[in-house]
C-alpha cells in the first residue's frame, strides 16, 4: 500500500512565508530558507513552495529564493506561482525543483498541461486547483483565488487528468486558515472521478482532521498548524498511525 504523504506548505510573498484566512489576512511567518531546512529535518515527505503572487504580479516564480530553499532540503520539491512557460518550468527544474505546480495557466491554456507533460514527464506536473463552494457547485479560481471562473472543480479534475497532470493539488478557499477540518465533500468527488494522487489543502486545524483527508486521498498540506508549532510533522504521523494509515518515518535529525 502506497504510503501516506505530509507536506507543509510554503506560501511566499516578497521573499517572506506568510499564512492567511481565506487566501487574504496574510501575516509574515518568517525565512523562507530556514523554515524549508527545519520542516526537511522534521521528517515531512515533500515540501510545497508557492510564489502566491508571482501570476497576479504577471512575474517569474523567484529563482533566487527556490534555489536558496532546494540547497537545504532533501526532500522532493514543489514550486509553483507565475509559470507562464515551458521555459520557467525548466529554469525552476534547474534551480533545483523537483516537481511544479500549475494553476493559472492550466486553466487559461489547458494544453499546455499535455506540453509540459510531455516534455518534463507526468511525474513532474502538480495541477493546483483552487475552489470556492459557491450557490451549490465548486469553482474554481484562478490568480492566487482573486479571480472566479466558470469552470466546475469535478469536471476541470477530469480533464487535467486527461491532459497527463501527475498530480492534484486541491485547496478549500472556503476552509483555508480556519483550521476547521479540511472540505471532505470535494475531496471525496474527485477521488471517484481521477485515479492520480491528489494532495488535500486548506483548514487542517489538528492530526485528526489530517486523519479524515488521509482515509480520502493520498498526502495532506499543512501550514498553519505546523508554522505556529501546534503539532509537528511526526506527531502527526503517528496519529495517522493509530489510525492504520501507512506512513514514513525517517530518522531525523530533530531525534
Amino acid at each position: 500500500m502506497l504510503k501516506r504523504r505530509i507536506i507543509p506548505c510554503l506560501d511566499v510573498k516578497e521573499g517572506r512565508v506568510v499564512k492567511g484566512i481565506e487566501f487574504v489576512q496574510l501575516r509574515d511567518i518568517g525565512d523562507p530558507v530556514e523554515i524549508a531546512k527545519y520542516y526537511d529535518e522534521s521528517g515531512a515527505d515533500e515540501l510545497v513552495f508557492l510564489d502566491i503572487t508571482a501570476s497576479t504580479e504577471r512575474r517569474q516564480t523567484m529563482l533566487d529564493v527556490v534555489s536558496a530553499v532546494a540547497r537545504k532540503v532533501f526532500i522532493p520539491l514543489t514550486v509553483g506561482g507565475g509559470i507562464r512557460s515551458l521555459e520557467d518550468i525548466s529554469s525552476l527544474l534547474k534551480a533545483g525543483a523537483d516537481k511544479v505546480s500549475l494553476n493559472t495557466l492550466a486553466v487559461e491554456s489547458p494544453s499546455f498541461i499535455r506540453e509540459a507533460a510531455d516534455r518534463f514527464g507526468s511525474q513532474c506536473i502538480v495541477v493546483a486547483i483552487d475552489v470556492k463552494f459557491e450557490d451549490g457547485e465548486y469553482y474554481v479560481y484562478t490568480y492566487g483565488g482573486k479571480q472566479k471562473t466558470d469552470l466546475l472543480a469535478v469536471e476541470w479534475a477530469k480533464q487535467v487528468a486527461a491532459l497527463g497532470a501527475g498530480e492534484l493539488l486541491v485547496t478549500s478557499m472556503n476552509q483555508d486558515g480556519k483550521q476547521s477540518g479540511y472540505d471532505l465533500a470535494i475531496l471525496e468527488q474527485l477521488r471517484e472521478v481521477v485515479d492520480i494522487p491528489i494532495i488535500a489543502s486548506g483548514g487542517a486545524g489538528n492530526a485528526e482532521h489530517v486523519v479524515e483527508a488521509l482515509e480520502k486521498v493520498d498526502a495532506a498540506l499543512l501550514a498553519s498548524i505546523l508554522h505556529d508549532r501546534k503539532t509537528t510533522v511526526e506527531e502527526v504521523k503517528h496519529v495517522c498511525t493509530s489510525h492504520n494509515l501507512p506512513m514514513r518515518f525517517v530518522s531525523t535529525k530533530m531525534d
